[in-house]
């Protein structure tokens, strides 16, 4: 896997990875124009789980008609200012068995998701489930 940051003015940047997708990364502190690096790691997060969820929960039928993932994270006062603590709530939807559900949350967080596996090396994550329907 591989991935750059250019330079465009400022403190912006245009970061590409390995298949050509780009995003814009604002280091100033207001981030008016792009993402900071840190809420684009927190955003891989959720990302990351949720396609692991969503992957379980097709491959056990479970009638799911929607999922959002949110995340709030606490970072350390002094640099580097990582990550010390993330949320996550798991917001599903549809007619989806609740041991389905915290089994698919479950492998995420122990197996599948690899941003998780970093993420929890140096902050606590703690999942919630939300059941809409």
């Amino acid at each position: 896997m591989k991935a750059n940051a250019t330079w465009k003015s400022e403190m912006l940047f245009d970061a590409t990875s390995h298949s050509g997708h780009t995003v814009l990364f604002d280091g100033d502190p207001a981030h008016t124009h792009g993402a900071s690096p840190m809420e684009v790691v927190l955003m891989g997060l959720c990302g990351c789980t949720a396609i692991d969820v969503i992957s379980i929960l097709r491959k056990k039928r479970e009638p799911f008609t929607g999922l959002t993932v949110s995340a709030e994270a606490e970072q350390a006062s002094e640099p580097p200012k990582v990550f010390t603590q993330v949320r996550l709530v798991y917001r599903v939807s549809g007619n989806v068995s609740h041991k389905a559900m915290e089994d698919a949350v479950r492998l995420s967080e122990t197996k599948y998701c690899s941003v998780a596996g970093m993420v929890c090396q140096t902050a606590r994550i703690e999942y919630v489930i939300e059941y809409v329907d």
